[in-house]
């Protein structure tokens, strides 16, 4: 991978929104970061990529999970050194609350 390009993570970026923001920072001459739960997505990220697919890293994570997360990071300073830019796309769920019950 090309040390002289940025890095950026991208979260969810198996489908949709992160999915088109990994290949568009690709498109930027960006190295991408493709995080997610399912590898297959992450993968098939990486194949829609192209020639451009040699500059990203796919790393199964699951950000409901800390030791997860923590492993992400570490993988990206051992295989980068850094990060440039954080596209936080995927999240976890809190539980529903009836609009009723919040106070203005």
């Amino acid at each position: 991978m090309n040390s002289d390009s940025k890095v950026a993570l991208v979260t969810g970026a198996g489908t949709g929104i992160g999915q088109n923001t990994a290949l568009r920072l690709l498109e930027e001459d960006y190295s991408v970061v493709l995080s997610g739960r399912r590898i297959e997505l992450l993968e098939n990220t990486k194949k829609e990529a192209g020639d451009s697919g040699s500059r990203t890293l796919i790393a199964q994570t699951d950000v409901g999970n800390p030791e997860s997360v923590r492993e992400l990071f570490n993988k990206i300073k051992v295989t980068f050194g850094r990060l440039d830019l954080l596209f936080n796309n995927a999240g976890i769920g809190g539980p529903s609350i009836p609009l009723e019950e919040i106070s203005y």
